[in-house]
């Protein structure tokens, strides 16, 4: 109980870790109380189409007539769905991959990481859309394919702590007693290497977030669910005039992403104190 009161003071600390706990914890009461913040129903057709921001309508409605800020408000559940939901797949296919190839080395270390180059050498975007061209753009499917292609990033800081970790005393110690390679590598590596992780994946959130919204912008979205990229890519034809269909929209993904961000870069400095004493 001591070390997660001084964790989570240290955390309070960093300014912006602050920030991005107070921007996240807004997004998240805007996400679970929906129904009660939305003004209107987000699906209702009104007919005050492309109506400016007004007491009723305060952030307008768009070309067919949707409230602008309860589409905003229930989009806020598909981006952090998506968004955490992808980033947690990336965590556990990097921490594996790169937990194996940086502990047993070898022969397995060379191919694991000749598939983590491929990866790198394809461009990751491209390859979404060539997937979800193929097998559908469902909401599961996007939050699969971002998972499957963002992993890279979490193994290689994977790898590099196993490889430093397996020279440890304790890792000497538990072979010593005979304990089993894969017991070692679930019960000590990724233990204590998996704080790099963390960080990192708390800003893969908001690159999964930008990968949704980017595919919902070109008409690859779930077209069954409210996206704040469909919301933008419905008010572009209006632009400038009907400006706050945009507008809006891409604030609200700016002000996401901006918190994961800062969230990350927080832990980074909490989990690694050393580069904090550095600066």
């Amino acid at each position: 109980m001591k070390k997660l009161k001084d964790f989570l003071k240290r955390a309070w600390s960093i300014p912006q870790m602050r920030i991005g706990l107070i921007l996240l914890a807004l997004l998240i009461l805007m996400a679970i109380f929906a129904p009660v913040l939305a003004p209107h129903d987000p699906y209702y057709l009104y007919d005050e189409r492309l109506h400016a921001p007004c007491a009723e309508f305060p952030l307008g409605t768009d070309g067919v007539g949707h409230c602008v800020l309860s589409q905003i408000i229930y989009g806020s559940r598909t981006s952090l769905t998506i968004g955490v939901i992808a980033a947690s797949i990336s965590a556990v296919i990097g921490t594996t991959v790169g937990g194996v190839a940086g502990f047993f080395g070898g022969k397995t270390d060379k191919v694991l990481n000749e598939v983590m180059n491929v990866f790198l050498m394809i461009p990751s975007f491209f390859l979404i859309l060539l997937i979800v061209a193929i097998y559908g753009s469902s909401m599961l499917n996007v939050m699969i394919i971002i998972g499957l292609t963002s992993w890279v990033g979490n193994a290689r800081l994977m790898r590099a702590q196993a490889i430093s970790l397996k020279q440890r005393t304790f890792i000497r110690s538990a072979e010593a007693m005979g304990e089993s390679k894969s017991s070692i590598l679930w019960k000590h590596i990724i233990p204590n290497g998996i704080f790099p992780i963390i960080a990192n994946t708390t800003m893969n959130i908001s690159g999964a977030i930008l990968s949704e919204a980017g595919l919902a912008f070109i008409g690859l979205g779930d077209p069954n669910i409210i996206s704040w990229g469909q919301i933008i890519d419905a008010g572009k034809k209006y632009l400038p005039k009907c400006w706050w269909i945009t507008s809006f929209s891409g604030l609200a993904v700016v002000f996401t992403v901006l918190a994961f961000y800062l969230i990350g870069d927080g832990l980074t400095k909490v989990l690694t104190p050393k580069m904090t004493q550095q600066k």
